[in-house]
């Protein structure tokens, strides 16, 4: 997601995403992801750590307490965690973070038990939120960064969007806001934020380029609002000037990093923008500044989604946009992929291998 490096510890850069949660007095009971172990069994509450980075298998399950609710603060029975490429990055060490750590972004559920001075929120409202540490089956955070879900929105649907959804509405109305009749290039278009980006994009009345690596998902695209889709990642600057009759695109959305960061630099018309916000062939190669200035005076940024919704006011603003796309039928909530929260290592594969449309969700 638009995320960048984060500081080396659990505690995310943004003070009001942080939840910590009590270790248990009693040794915690380990279980192996890789086992499949029913969810309806699972009546115990746990949650899913790291001790070390490497491979899915360092992902374990253990029982832990809940940890209850303080002032301001609210408890809540999940429903579903989102998965994201983020969450890869703490797993291998490429973004640090300090051990234990409980992986997950963001999560949706049901409030279970409110905090001294909580007034908007009561037992059992339909809650989503962003923080640290969803990969659980229950959650501690601030109140006032968990949304109220309206009545059509489903938590499960919530969890697979939200995280994602905010990054698409802060690449297309605040890092650099969208203008209709503009072409865009989107790499990855049928993935978590690409399928996002695409129909929202179109909706503006921009032009989408995208790019991805088989036709089935360029079916996918077209069908989401793509203009035009290159399939591979051969010659991709050269297809995109014979698109635009050599002009280039305003913007390129890159995800993926390291083998399309030339690509879309290529790619941009002068004084275009370059928005790199993902990693998931690897970080890209360091840009001296000469090579924006060699493209046409380009625009190179690297934005955290964080920076954009560091006030509740400001989530607040990102959240009603997306809440209103996902209503009135712009946006959906596209979930591919459901696996069972003790199946996270599966998950993570799956994720990795690039074998995944749409969201992927985790149910505890």
């Amino acid at each position: 997601p638009a995320s960048g490096p984060r500081p080396a510890s659990s505690t995310p850069a943004i003070r009001i995403c942080a939840v910590a949660i009590a270790q248990p007095k009693r040794e915690s009971l380990l279980r192996s992801s890789a086992l499949r172990v029913s969810t309806a069994h699972m009546t115990q509450p746990y949650r899913i750590q790291m001790h070390e980075t490497g491979g899915p298998d360092v992902l374990k399950v253990e029982d832990f307490i809940p940890r209850k609710p303080g002032p301001g603060e609210v408890t809540v029975r999940q429903s579903a965690a989102g998965l994201n490429f983020i969450d890869t990055y703490h797993r291998t060490g490429l973004y640090p973070v300090r051990f234990p750590f409980t992986p997950g972004q963001e999560g949706a559920g049901a409030v279970q038990e409110v905090g001294e001075g909580v007034t908007h929120l009561k037992p059992g409202d339909k809650v989503a939120y962003l923080g640290s540490g969803t990969y659980a089956s229950h959650f501690t955070g601030p109140a006032d960064r968990m949304l109220l879900l309206p009545d059509d929105i489903r938590p499960q649907d919530a969890a697979a969007v939200l995280l994602k959804g905010l990054t698409a509405w802060a690449l297309l109305f605040e890092v650099r806001p969208l203008q209709a009749g503009e072409t865009i290039l989107v790499w990855a278009p049928v993935g978590g934020v690409g399928s996002l980006l695409v129909p929202w994009a179109a909706s503006l009345g921009a032009r989408v380029i995208a790019v991805t690596s088989s036709e089935k998902k360029a079916e996918l695209a077209r069908a989401s609002g793509a203009s035009d889709v290159i399939v591979g990642y051969d010659n991709v600057a050269e297809q995109v000037r014979a698109l635009t009759d050599g002009k280039g695109v305003d913007m390129a959305l890159d995800s993926v990093g390291k083998v399309s960061f030339e690509a879309s630099l290529s790619s941009l018309k002068k004084r275009g923008w370059m928005v790199s916000y993902g990693n998931a062939s690897g970080m890209a190669d360091p840009v001296p500044p000469g090579r924006l200035a060699q493209g046409g005076s380009l625009i190179l940024t690297r934005p955290t989604l964080f920076s954009f919704i560091d006030t509740p006011e400001a989530l607040a603003r990102g959240a009603k946009l997306l809440f209103a796309a996902l209503q009135d039928g712009t946006l959906k909530a596209e979930i591919g992929q459901r696996f069972a929260l003790t199946d996270v290592g599966d998950a993570h594969r799956a994720l990795e291998s690039g074998k995944t449309t749409g969201a992927t969700i985790l149910n505890p």
